[in-house]
């Protein structure tokens, strides 16, 4: 992998998802605290929310299942161009891809746009080895050395991708939430993704080894106290990513 080419200073960043499209001067957390902004995930077409959207809590966080709802590349370029382009921050793009061949149309109508700083591309919790292969392949070429590229992995899998993946010319890794199931109020099981302080020591465990593999990580997932970012970037990550404690309030937080 080649040395990291997005620069993130100060190195604290949002989470897709957890600040929206575009960055806003009145938000949870002062704009000058990040070093880059990360939109809320965007696919090639609209994307209506889940059939029935469920937040559930359980003890240390909550699971979340929305759908990933969104209004396409096309509508987010038409709505927020001008802000990326007017953005105190670097604009990091997330990409929402249901195959590798949605990739090259995206990523084309990115270039040339102001403000974008790089891409950030999600892999689903169960893409196998040769489908994130093929999505890397694919998305380190539509890049073609424009835009670094981070490629966002499952938490739960994240150390057995990152080291099937470390051959692709990607500027660094992120870390997803987790999935898991979670009985829902009809006494049916909600499948989604898990947010909260619970997911910490998981988070900072594939921080660590991902460290050891030589390979650039982007750390998150259960930070909630400005000491757990020391401890992300003393256990070897590059920045750290906020996620669900940007939906409680301000960072850093009061209490």
């Amino acid at each position: 992998m080649p040395k990291f080419d997005l620069i993130i200073d100060p190195p604290l960043m949002n989470a897709a998802g957890s600040l929206g499209y575009a960055p806003e001067a009145q938000g949870p957390i002062p704009l000058e605290a990040l070093g880059a902004f990360v939109t809320n995930p965007i696919s090639q077409a609209a994307r209506s929310p889940a059939h029935t959207p469920q937040q559930i809590a359980f003890p240390g966080g909550f699971l979340l299942h929305t759908g990933y709802p969104n209004p396409g590349l096309r509508e987010a370029i038409r709505r927020d161009a001008q802000s990326w382009r007017r953005s105190p921050l670097p604009i990091v793009v997330h990409l929402l891809c249901q195959s590798p061949a949605e990739i090259f149309p995206m990523v084309s109508r990115l270039e040339g746009l102001a403000g974008i700083a790089g891409i950030e591309l999600g892999l689903a919790p169960d893409v196998d080895i040769q489908s994130a292969k093929a999505f890397a392949s694919t998305l380190t070429a539509a890049a073609g050395g424009e835009f670094p590229v981070v490629v966002r992995l499952p938490l739960e899998r994240a150390s057995y991708l990152a080291t099937a993946l470390a051959e692709f010319d990607l500027a660094a890794f992120s870390l997803g939430p987790p999935r898991g199931l979670l009985p829902g109020t009809q006494s049916n099981l909600v499948r989604g993704r898990l947010y909260g302080p619970g997911i910490f020591p998981l988070a900072l465990a594939v921080v660590h080894d991902l460290k050891s593999l030589g390979i650039p990580i982007i750390g998150g997932g259960g930070v909630y106290r400005p000491a757990q970012v020391d401890a992300m970037l003393a256990a070897g990550a590059i920045a750290v990513q906020l996620d669900s404690v940007l939906w409680r309030g301000s960072w850093p937080p009061a209490d």
